[in-house]
This record gives structure tokens, C-alpha cells and sequence, in this order.
């Protein structure tokens, strides 16, 4: 599920190409954007891409349920939000427990919540003054970035630094190496969760 390029969507595809991640096939894309970059790599590589926005229903819960239905109809193991900035209704986390996955672009517990996403993120960092920051990938609850982590990935913040280099450098040296991995471990079931943790399996 994307709402914009598909650059983690990339990551996977071409993970999945080179065999990074094994027992995978993508089996559609969803986008809440007719003009999505992601639904053109999806297409690409001869996936089914479709759209599901909020703005084609006439109340958020007629959305909801169609959303829910869709995804009930691919009957996924597993749902990534790869940059999907809708926030999932609660019939389709509890219909998906523990078999969706976000990434986001920060260490959590810092810098994610209500607010936090894309360059506001990036922004918020230097704002800071951090040295370091990184990448996430957690499971998804009905919170907002408050699922189990499966795996991070620190990356340097450089003194001169704008939003935009320090959104690329995460994403070529965090984002599209942990996605991947944390797929790939689900895949071939190395992930068990534990309460808030969870136990990556050798």
C-alpha cells in the first residue's frame, strides 16, 4: 500500500528479483492516489495496481469497508505500508493482526506520531540537532507508529544537511535495506512477537 512513488516498493521488487526475499510474490498494489508513481511500477512489473481513495466514497466509513473488503479479497499474509499516508481503519487492523507492516522514516519512539511523516520528519531532526537518526520497520496497531519494532537502522546526520539529502541518505542506506530484510524474515517465519518485542529466529 503506497501514496506516492513506490521507492520501497521498488526495494522490494527488485529484492524479490535478486532473491534478497525468497517464498514472496507481490500479489497487488493499493494506492489513495489515481496518479501514484507506485501504480506505474506496479504495472511495470506486472502487478495488479488499483486505487481505493477516501475522496470516491461519500463517508470515511463506506471507505473503510471497501478498503477492508479488498484487501479480504487478495487474502494477503502479510500488508507493508510502503509510504501509505491513510491511516488504517480499525476493521482492517483488527481483520491483520500482526501481519501488517510500516515503514517509517526515524528511530522510533523519536520523531514519529500525529504529524510525523515524510520531510516533516527530516525537518524535525535538524530542527533538533540530531547526530543520528535512521529508519524503523514496526508492525501495525491502532496506534500511530506504536507497533512492536522488528528492526532499525541508524543513519549519520550531516552538518549540512537540507530535509531533502537527509530523506535520500535514509532511504538508500536505511529504508530500502531494512523493508526488504524485514519481509523476507516474515516470509520464512523467523519473527515471533512477544508482548511489545519481538524475537528475530536464527
Amino acid at each position: 500500500m503506497v501514496s506516492g512513488g513506490g521507492t520501497n516498493l521498488q526495494a522490494i521488487i527488485d529484492a524479490i528479483g535478486s532473491g534478497k526475499i525468497t517464498n514472496t510474490q507481490i500479489v497487488a498494489v493499493i494506492s489513495n492516489k489515481k496518479d501514484a508513481y507506485a501504480l506505474t511500477r506496479a504495472k511495470e512489473n506486472g502487478i495488479e495496481g488499483i486505487c481505493i481513495s477516501p475522496k470516491d466514497y461519500p463517508a470515511r466509513e463506506d471507505f473503510n469497508e471497501a478498503l477492508a473488503s479488498k484487501l479480504e479479497e487478495y487474502a494477503p499474509d502479510l500488508i507493508i505500508l510502503a509510504g501509505y499516508l491513510v491511516i488504517l481503519p480499525k476493521q482492517v487492523i483488527s481483520r491483520f493482526t500482526n501481519r501488517i507492516i510500516n515503514i517509517h522514516p526515524s528511530l522510533i519512539p523519536s520523531f514519529c506520531g500525529d504529524g510525523f511523516y515524510g520531510l516533516k520528519v527530516h525537518e524535525a531532526v535538524l530542527a533538533r540537532g540530531n547526530k543520528v537518526t535512521g529508519a524503523t520497520v514496526h508492525f501495525v496497531d491502532e496506534g500511530t507508529d506504536t507497533g512492536p519494532i522488528i528492526l532499525q537502522k541508524a543513519v549519520e546526520v550531516k552538518f549540512d544537511d537540507t530535509p531533502e539529502i537527509l530523506q535520500r541518505r535514509v532511504m538508500e542506506e536505511a529504508e530500502w535495506n531494512i523493508l526488504p530484510e524485514a519481509v523476507n524474515l516474515i516470509a520464512n517465519d523467523r519473527v515471533r512477537v512477544e508482548g511489545r518485542r519481538v524475537r528475530i529466529l536464527s
